[in-house]
């Protein structure tokens, strides 16, 4: 009886299945077409303007608040790193998108703070879960206070993925042998949708383009999500357990790798932070995970990258291979080095001591560094 109930029951969950994996593929579809769409639009909406129009980004700071308060608001670094590499791929400079895809790293941070806040009312589960979430605030901003000045005065992360990209220059083109079945796919809807928007003229056609791709961006990606984590949640918590007690490299590939299945790393971390919460993983076993999950979500922009093609495509793809590089170094540097890796775990054990004190601590922090602290400077530097 058993087994006919379970045998009948089986096509079911697994035709279920199936149906999730197919949308998953569709949905993939859609981000890079998406992406196509935002390059197609800025190229259609600029022509050889693009340089001018971004000239309020053009200070690594402004650029740097840019990533930071868009990734706030979207909650969703992929998403915003996706728009980056489809506004590179328009002809946005690299140099320009380094620092917004810095920001980026810092805005994403959010989620796992708001998460944090379900268990204020327990002071020691609230200090352990809120120091578990901010800990990947104070190593992001670790790494940008780092990174950004050494990108500023010697140009460390566009140099590495330039040199990355280099065998790809002297076509110009990332439309080529094992690349060209994406363009093909995307070029139809992207011909056929600048074919609609053609009466509004070059530049609000572009712009209703840009606008469209961004949306369907941030559908896509907000749609995988939620599929990977009904098909990858359940494996992603058992990569989470065995990964416990292993040490810090496995802990980082561990969460590089929950990251890729959850395609999240805003889910990754907030997985995290009940468990820290509930005393049944101290801040220091995630911190690793934590590193781990800025690598894995990088995983988004570089399939965002094969969806390009023409002159700006190679760019695309550095943009993506940046946000990879500033993830990675940021790891080696500042965990390799005993001094710097103590500093994120300090920071936010200090924080979290005068958040349980005091709960306004936690409105003015996030206040202060997702809003107040940007606007002041995008005002400056306007």
């Amino acid at each position: 009886m058993i087994n006919q109930a379970t045998s009948a029951a089986a096509p079911i969950s697994s035709t279920t299945r199936w149906l999730r994996w197919a949308n998953l593929g569709f949905m993939l579809y859609l981000l890079l077409l998406a992406v196509a769409m935002v390059g197609s639009g800025f190229k259609l909406a600029t022509g050889d303007q693009a340089k001018v129009l971004f000239e309020f980004a053009s200070h690594p700071i402004a650029g740097l608040m840019i990533g930071l308060v868009a990734t706030a608001l979207i909650q969703s670094s992929s998403t915003v790193t996706s728009i980056i590499v489809g506004l590179v791929a328009g002809g946005l400079p690299v140099e320009t998108a380094i620092p917004m895809v810095m920001g980026a790293n810092i805005g994403t941070t959010v989620t796992n703070t708001l998460v944090s806040l379900g268990h204020m009312r327990c002071k020691e589960e609230f200090k352990r879960a809120f120091a578990s979430a901010t800990i990947h605030d104070f190593f992001n901003v670790l790494a940008v206070v780092i990174f950004l000045p050494l990108e500023m005065m010697f140009g460390i992360l566009e140099k590495i993925s330039h040199w990355l990209v280099s065998p790809l220059l002297a076509t110009g083109d990332m439309s080529m042998k094992g690349l060209n079945f994406i363009k093909p796919i995307t070029k139809p809807v992207i011909s056929a949708l600048q074919d609609q928007f053609a009466s509004f003229g070059d530049v609000l056609g572009g712009v209703a383009l840009i606008v469209l791709g961004i949306a369907t961006i941030f559908v896509a990606i907000t749609v995988m999500g939620k599929l990977m984590k009904s098909l990858m949640v359940g494996r992603a918590r058992d990569i989470l357990k065995n990964a416990i007690g292993r040490g810090p490299l496995h802990g980082i590939f561990s969460g590089t790798v929950v990251t890729v299945l959850v395609q999240s790393s805003s889910t990754t971390t907030s997985l995290m932070v009940p468990l820290v919460g509930t005393g049944v993983l101290k801040v220091r076993e995630v911190y690793p995970f934590t590193l781990g999950a800025n690598i894995g979500t990088c995983i988004t922009a570089l399939l965002a990258a094969t969806a390009v093609s023409g002159e700006f495509a190679v760019f695309a793809l550095q943009i993506a291979l940046v946000h990879l590089t500033f993830n990675v170094l940021a790891t080696v540097l500042i965990y390799g080095v005993p001094f710097l890796r103590e500093l994120p775990l300090k920071g936010a054990d200090a924080l979290s001591e005068m958040a349980v004190k005091n709960k306004a601590v936690v409105a003015l922090y996030l206040l202060s560094l997702f809003i107040l602290l940007p606007g002041v400077i995008l005002a400056l530097s306007s």
